[in-house]
């Protein structure tokens, strides 16, 4: 019969007649054969299914073997032995190889007909070894996927005891040798289906076996915690994830992580291997371990290991959300990495540029589940962008595409931030510097934060950026000398030369911190400058009174350039040269006028300047967006908060007398002229002002007509805000004036005029009031716009020559007598008139946040010289500026005129830049000019305006004539250090380079980039001290 069968598959007869006779020959399998014949079919029979040369042939095979086997059980169980079985498993069968599947699909079909026989015990036996031993072969995921058929199906094949545990080990360890690297969808699902019988295996021994799951999991843990740059475990390892039981997760991490002999590098790896996880379609639970190993890693203060792998998986995980069957386990531990980082945005900034892509596309989609997961993620992307608020120029794009979709409230951003913060943890990160990369393409070098010190890096950025007071700094010759200003001078070489993309200013920190700065905390930046310069100041006089002596030849006093004002007076020339660089720089001068308005005497005094402290008009309405905005944090009353302007001056014969009431700043109540009171004083206070005040000075404004002016006009301005400061005050009530010839508290009238104006002009726009009533310092949110041409009026005094021409009278304003009368005649004369000096915007210190004590710090910058200006900012002299009178509102249709001619022109490309500690990016005025509407936490603090004259270079020709309009050279001492530095650097990367190819980025270096207050917002206490008065500057020196 076997001849008869052999010769029928084999021959070229139709397909039917084959058929038909075929099932004759499985009929004929119920006759009574000879030993002999059952052993001869079941020979072809065996030959058929494992070398047929189609499906024909096979299939005849599988038909009439499985009719021999059941009508003569005895005869194939002689045939089916385990000799028979140990030979197809050892060597084979004929050309099929012992590895092929067909081998395992006979053996499963054997045991299946053989399963009634007694002889079947021995074929368990020996099978039990025999799947140890081929699992120990890492066989591929098909056989694998044959062999747990097997097992699955006849369970006494399952190795007991030791060996079942030895079985699940190398199971585990089998499947992490799995790979498909095909792309095809069908290999793809087969790939899928075939490691889904594997992990299933695995669960039903754990199940039957419990003693086998922890062996199991610890191998899984070894295998993806290998640093062996040689191997790369399978993602299918995910699929055993979901039949581990979750309610193991606690017991499971906590051995993890309190495991001394589990290294950092070996949990590192194995944290970056289950995030990779997440790819393994439809697998479950993978994020909820991820998630709870980070936690725990938290808990344990494990941070080097949760940064590292944060920064090296988190694009990795963001790239997940593109596709719909992993994407909800993405966005879980996406969600969970972002908002636990909380210490730096460097994580967030590395997802940024792909924000914008993924929410177009999912806003394209009209599936359900896209719009729920799209919600979720903006939500996400609300939060961070709350979180680190101080990156206009990167999330502008993303609010543009999100505009539409709801916004979380603040109250809910707070509180997911809040359940999601790592524990505290700033004094492992207080020592890290940023990860070596390359200088961004700006060529400027940023700063790291040290722990809160945002405040001093945008001060130092904004003083850098001050071209000409940059280049006087770096031309100086101080000869070995230990000083704070030798010490300014080595950090802004190292910005100016140094390769690295962020240099760590710790050495001047330490130099320059005002000793009641509370390490650590977040500062004032203006307090910090102000200190700053008086200290760079006095220590300049210093050296200078030091080496007056007529003993001393090379001194001090010559360390700093002399910088030569051709159209300069010779008395301002021998001035100068006894001036410091700061008063050089940023020097100005102030003149108070105070007019008792009983007897009409007078006080005249004098006072230098750093900066101007600029309070809002009493009558802006800032109330409604402070309170908005503040309500979360502290409650507020209602009521209006105000700035006084300046504190109220009086001459040297009264400045101590018991009867002068302090500043409003100092007894927490506001200094508001009295409207009513104004007006019945204007004939009284214009009869005071027409005996001593300049003739263009006899107009006196009530502060509600500079209220209503502000008022007039959407947003305020600088040159507002400029106007109220310069505005007239009456000081009466509490605040009234002692005069000494009444010898009594009068109503008197004060003014202020600059008399002689900076190089570079500082204002500080005093945001932050103090409560007394909830005993906080506030916010001022309201927007001020900031004009790129400002016009500083400034008293002139000059002998002039009535030939020349004078200003015109239209120039001034007159409320009162003709002021040609007051004209007096004579060939010469001292004439007194208010110039409008122009002054261009050099730099914006920003401030983000909602009280001086927490935040971020960033800044706007520019290169703005004497000489180097854009060409619409060039004005010549004759052009006709901003009138500007005394107490008078600046024209706002003029400056809307000059904002108008900038916004209008084409900015020159790569002219802004954006510092933000580490950060360094180009920007535009324009993202300057819309921070604050953009981002209403987000408003200018500090103020830096170049005074723009062209005929005037300081700083750009020095008298050594080694440089013209270019960088000085550099001393040799400073260069050699930058250059070490820089080969340092080059070192660092060399060695970074070689250590991740010969790791394999096994072991990550701990790298957090640039620190942005490592503190969470509001955490900082109150400052403390105040600083004290005296030194160079001393008016308007408390801000609060």
């Amino acid at each position: 019969m076997d001849k008869i069968l052999e010769g029928l598959v084999t021959s070229s007869h139709p397909l039917s007649l084959k058929k038909l006779i075929v099932k004759k020959v499985v009929e004929s399998a119920e006759n009574s054969v000879s030993e002999e014949q059952c052993r001869a079919m079941f020979a072809l029979t065996t030959r058929l299914i494992l070398l047929g040369e189609d499906a024909f042939q096979k299939q005849v095979g599988h038909q009439v073997l499985e009719a021999y086997a059941r009508y003569h059980r005895s005869d194939f169980e002689n045939f089916f032995n385990k000799n028979f079985v140990l030979d197809l498993l050892h060597q084979g069968y004929q050309s099929v190889d012992r590895k092929h599947v067909a081998i395992l699909d006979y053996i499963h079909n054997g045991l299946k007909l053989i399963m009634s026989c007694p002889s079947v015990l021995d074929l368990f036996s020996i099978l039990q070894v025999e799947v140890l031993r081929v699992v120990c072969e890492r066989p591929a995921a098909s056989l694998c996927a044959r062999l747990s058929e097997i097992l699955t199906d006849f369970v006494q094949c399952i190795p007991k005891g030791k060996s079942s545990i030895a079985f699940c080990q190398h199971l585990v360890r089998t499947i992490s040798h799995f790979h498909c690297s095909s792309t095809q969808e069908k290999v793809l699902r087969e790939y899928v289906s075939n490691v889904n019988k594997v992990s299933s295996l695995l669960q039903n021994i754990w199940k039957t076996e419990p003693s086998t799951l922890l062996p199991s999991l610890q191998e899984v843990f070894a295998i993806i915690s290998s640093t062996d740059p040689s191997f790369e475990p399978s993602v299918a390892l995910a699929s055993l994830v979901q039949h581990i039981p979750l309610e193991m997760i606690t017991v499971l991490i906590r051995s993890l992580i309190t495991d001394q002999n589990v290294k950092d590098a070996s949990m590192t790896r194995a944290l970056c291997r289950m995030i990779d996880w997440l790819s393994w379609p439809l697998a479950q639970h993978v994020d909820t371990w991820v998630i709870a190993l980070l936690k725990g890693l938290a808990v344990v203060q494990k941070f080097t290991i949760l940064i590292d792998v944060t920064l090296l998986k988190i694009e990795l995980v963001f790239n997940r959300l593109w596709f719909p069957l992993v994407r909800p386990g993405a966005l879980a531990v996406l969600s969970h990495m972002l908002l636990s980082f909380q210490h730096s945005p460097e994580a967030f900034h590395l997802v940024v540029p792909h924000i914008v892509s993924l929410v177009q596309s999912l806003k394209s989609s009209e599936l359900p589940a896209n719009k729920v997961f799209l919600l979720q993620f903006t939500e996400l992307i609300h939060c961070m962008m709350y979180q680190y608020s101080g990156f206009p120029d990167l999330y502008e794009p993303i609010l543009e595409v999100i505009k539409d979709l709801p916004k979380p409230s603040e109250g809910r951003i707070k509180l997911i931030l809040s359940q999601s913060a790592w524990t505290s943890h700033t004094n492992s990160l207080a020592s890290c510097l940023s990860r070596l990369s390359g200088k961004s393409e700006t060529g400027k070098t940023g700063l790291i934060n040290l722990g809160n010190t945002c405040y001093m890096n945008s001060v130092i950025q904004a003083l850098f950026m001050a071209t000409d007071f940059r280049r006087s700094v770096l031309s100086l010759s101080l000869n070995g000398a230990n000083s704070l200003m030798k010490k300014l001078q080595h950090l802004f070489a190292f910005l100016a030369h140094t390769q690295r993309a962020a240099y760590d200013p710790r050495n001047f920190f330490d130099a320059s911190r005002p000793p009641w700065f509370t390490p650590r905390s977040q500062q004032d930046c203006s307090e910090y400058l102000r200190f700053l310069l008086d200290r760079l100041h006095e220590e300049e006089k210093t050296l200078n009174a030091i080496s007056s002596k007529p003993s001393q030849n090379a001194t001090a006093g010559k360390e700093m350039p002399n910088h030569e004002e051709p159209n300069a007076e010779k008395p301002r020339e021998k001035g100068n040269e006894e001036k410091t660089l700061v008063e050089k720089m940023f020097g100005g001068k102030l003149q108070t006028h105070i007019c008792c308005l009983n007897c009409k005497s007078t006080s005249l005094k004098e006072e230098p300047f750093t900066d101007l402290s600029l309070a809002f008009c009493p009558f802006s309405d800032s109330a409604a967006m402070q309170e908005d905005l503040c309500s979360s944090e502290a409650q507020a009353d209602g009521s209006m908060l105000h700035l006084n302007s300046v504190p109220s001056v009086v001459d040297s014969k009264t400045k101590n007398s018991e009867m002068h009431k302090p500043p409003a700043e100092e007894t927490g109540q506001e200094s508001v002229i009295s409207v009513e009171t104004l007006q019945d004083l204007v004939s009284d206070s214009n009869a005071c002002m027409a005996t001593t005040v300049p003739d263009s000075q006899l107009m006196v404004h009530s502060t509600k007509s500079l209220a209503s002016t502000a008022a007039d006009k959407s947003t305020l301005s600088v040159t507002d805000l400029i106007s109220y400061f310069l505005a007239p005050e009456v000081l009466d009530g509490d605040n009234k004036y002692y005069c000494e010839k009444c010898a009594s508290l009068q109503n008197a009238e004060k003014t202020m005029q600059i008399i002689d104006e900076p190089e570079y002009l500082i204002l500080t726009l005093l945001r932050f009031s103090y409560d007394p009533k909830s005993h906080v310092r506030r916010k001022i949110l309201d927007n001020v716009s900031l004009p790129q041409v400002l016009q500083l009026p400034v008293k002139r005094t000059s002998s002039m020559d009535p030939s020349h021409n004078l200003p015109s009278l239209n120039d001034f304003t007159d409320n009162g007598e003709n002021l040609a009368k007051k004209l007096k005649p004579s060939g010469v004369e001292e004439m007194q008139a208010t110039q409008p000096v122009p002054y261009v915007l050099s730099s914006i210190v920003v401030h983000s946040g909602m009280s001086s004590e927490s935040g971020h710090y960033y800044s706007y910058a520019r290169n703005v010289t004497g000489s180097g200006l854009p060409p619409l900012l060039c004005y010549p002299a004759d052009t006709q500026a901003l009138s500007i009178s005394q107490g008078q509102p600046i024209s706002g249709d003029s400056v809307n005129l000059v904002l108008k001619q900038d916004s209008d022109s084409t900015e020159p490309s790569k002219e802004w830049f954006l510092f933000n500690d580490s950060r360094v990016t180009f920007t535009s005025f324009q993202s300057v000019q819309n921070i604050t509407s953009r981002f209403p936490k987000d408003t200018a603090y500090v103020l830096l305006y170049r005074k723009q004259d062209s005929s005037h270079r300081l700083g750009a020709n020095p008298v050594n004539g080694l440089w013209v309009n270019g960088e000085p050279p550099l001393q040799k001492e400073l260069m050699d250090a930058i250059t070490r530095d820089n080969k340092l650097y080059l070192q660092e990367q060399e060695l970074n380079a070689r250590t991740r190819a010969l790791q394999a980025a096994s072991a990550c270096s701990f790298r957090p980039n640039g620190f942005d207050d490592n503190d969470p917002p509001g955490s900082c206490g109150p400052t403390g001290g105040g600083g004290g008065g005296g030194g160079f500057n001393t008016v308007s020196r408390l801000v609060f």
